[in-house]
């Protein structure tokens, strides 16, 4: 049935401002906050923005309807605005529901499985789609790395995009088939509602290490910002949940959720999940057995190193069998999967390992090197940087880790964005100062990247470490064109010109 204008503000609660008796009856075909890209019936959500508030587009717009707040109201007021314009306290806190109405509450028709945490949400979710889609099921994937539809690229933004695109999303997928849905749900997703509206069978929850303290003040307010995945009588609380308790954060969301959430264990320690009889195979591969709450045991291999590869294979499991599916139908898949950017090996026939991997925050830096350091009797060399306009803190902790398990490292800029980039190394710089490894410093990445394969000796390993899966630098607001993968590659091939 067709959703009104009237129908969407009484849904909400919004007072309805404005407009005729007509236009309130008028049926929303589409809810979107870029005014320029609507059509007529369509809902434009009017928010606040950093430098102007959404509502000083209005007039832009051939929307049947705009959806804001109190302030937004007074400037569209002003403006003598006829259509009607329906007002509530926080645009966001009501906007995935009324998208979801409109679009028809389509995540009620999918299977919906979201992973939160620090690290590991890509590689688990890229995992959980490679073992669904192996296992006949067609496949929709939302995370860092973009949309796909059943393998198939579709073009979005942001790790979890907004409320109306997402909801649309859901649409364009139920239409091509799709049964399951994965996705990666970001702290600031949660924060800004992106999410509301989203009706989740499970969420999985990988881990909890310092990042976006730009975001969120403190750790303890970024957990926060996970738990209300997680906290009953949260909105966007899912159904069920699987909880990897390798960590105090792990069991301290397991304890959130409370009654008939599932924990995963990977170190020895009891859980729902167990795994065990870890042991690294052919190129670095890793099997492991994993016993579930059923007393079902299977034997998976997963082709990534790394310990944390274990943790993300595990869980990924462990979801699939929380709605139903059989863990042994996702085997083939998780045995073949790759996961862009991440632990991501380049090689052009050299006699060194070389690996592109996204890690940009200190636990993810040490993670890495150590998993390298485990696969080689060579040194580590060990190319890293920190994002410009973040969280500043974690920039000397990110040195101090580098210089602390790599033998040679090069500090170099990774999107400075608007900041000094010569500032924001001497901050990764000052925390190298207590290890024991070589440092240099080089600002041209490609340079930089160039420098460490030119050190590098047979046997030996070189990490490209914070870009991963992405194509550009920013700087200075202008989005340069550059893959870390390209590079190294390039510089591999030339090393011996």
């Amino acid at each position: 049935m067709a959703v009104t204008v009237l129908d969407v503000a009484q849904l909400i609660g919004a007072r309805m401002q404005g407009g005729t008796a007509e236009q309130a009856q008028v049926p929303i075909t589409e809810v979107g906050l870029n005014s320029a890209e609507l059509p007529a019936g369509a809902l434009f959500a009017a928010v606040p923005g950093t430098r102007v508030h959404g509502a000083r587009f209005a007039a832009d717009t051939a929307a049947a309807a705009i959806l804001t707040d109190e302030a937004g109201w007074g400037l569209l007021s002003a403006a003598g605005e006829t259509r009607p314009v329906l007002v509530v306290d926080d645009v966001r806190s009501v906007l995935g529901v009324a998208a979801a109405a409109v679009y028809g509450d389509p995540s009620s028709q999918l299977t919906v499985i979201g992973i939160t945490g620090t690290s590991g949400k890509t590689t688990t979710s890229y995992m959980l789609e490679a073992g669904l889609l192996a296992a006949g099921y067609r496949v929709g994937l939302i995370g860092t790395t973009g949309t796909q539809i059943n393998g198939r690229p579709v073009p979005t933004s942001l790790t979890t995009p907004e409320a109306p695109t997402l909801q649309a999303l859901f649409v364009q997928m139920l239409a091509e088939g799709v049964t399951h849905v994965v996705m990666e749900v970001s702290s600031h997703a949660l924060m800004l509602g992106r999410v509301l509206g989203v009706k989740f069978d499970v969420a999985g929850f990988t881990n909890l290490s310092q990042d976006h303290l730009d975001f969120h003040a403190t750790m303890a307010e970024y957990f926060d910002a996970k738990a209300l995945f997680f906290r009953p009588g949260s909105p966007t609380r899912a159904a069920r949940a699987v909880v990897c308790v390798d960590d105090e954060w792990g069991e301290k969301m397991a304890s959130v959720f409370g009654s008939g959430v599932r924990t995963l264990a990977t170190r020895g320690q009891a859980g729902d999940y167990t795994v065990s009889a870890v042991q690294t195979v052919e190129r670095g591969g890793q099997e492991f057995r994993l016993a579930a709450p059923s007393g079902a045991v299977v034997a998976a291999t997963v082709p990534l190193p790394g310990r944390f590869n274990v943790a993300n294979a595990a869980l990924a499991l462990a979801l699939a069998d929380t709605v139903g599916v059989d863990m042994t139908a996702l085997l083939p898949g998780l045995a073949g999967v790759g996961v862009p950017g991440r632990m991501e090996v380049v090689d052009c026939g050299q006699d060194f390992l070389a690996v592109v991997d996204y890690a940009h925050k200190p636990a993810a830096i040490k993670a890495v090197l150590a998993t390298v350091r485990g696969q080689i009797t060579g040194r580590i060399g060990l190319v890293v940087g920190a994002g410009g306009d973040r969280d500043h803190s974690k920039r000397p902790i990110m040195g101090a880790e580098a210089a602390a398990g790599a033998d040679y490292v090069v500090v170099t800029d990774d999107n400075p964005r608007n900041e000094d980039p010569a500032a924001i190394r001497a901050q990764v710089l000052a925390g190298t100062a207590a290890g024991s490894a070589e440092v240099v410093e080089i600002g041209d990445r490609r340079a930089a990247i160039r420098q460490v394969v030119a050190w590098a000796k047979p046997g030996d390993a070189v990490i490209i470490a914070g870009k991963g899966h992405e194509v550009g630098q920013l700087i200075d607001g202008v989005m340069h064109h550059f893959d870390d993968r390209e590079e190294l590659r390039a510089a591999l091939e030339g090393r011996d010109q």
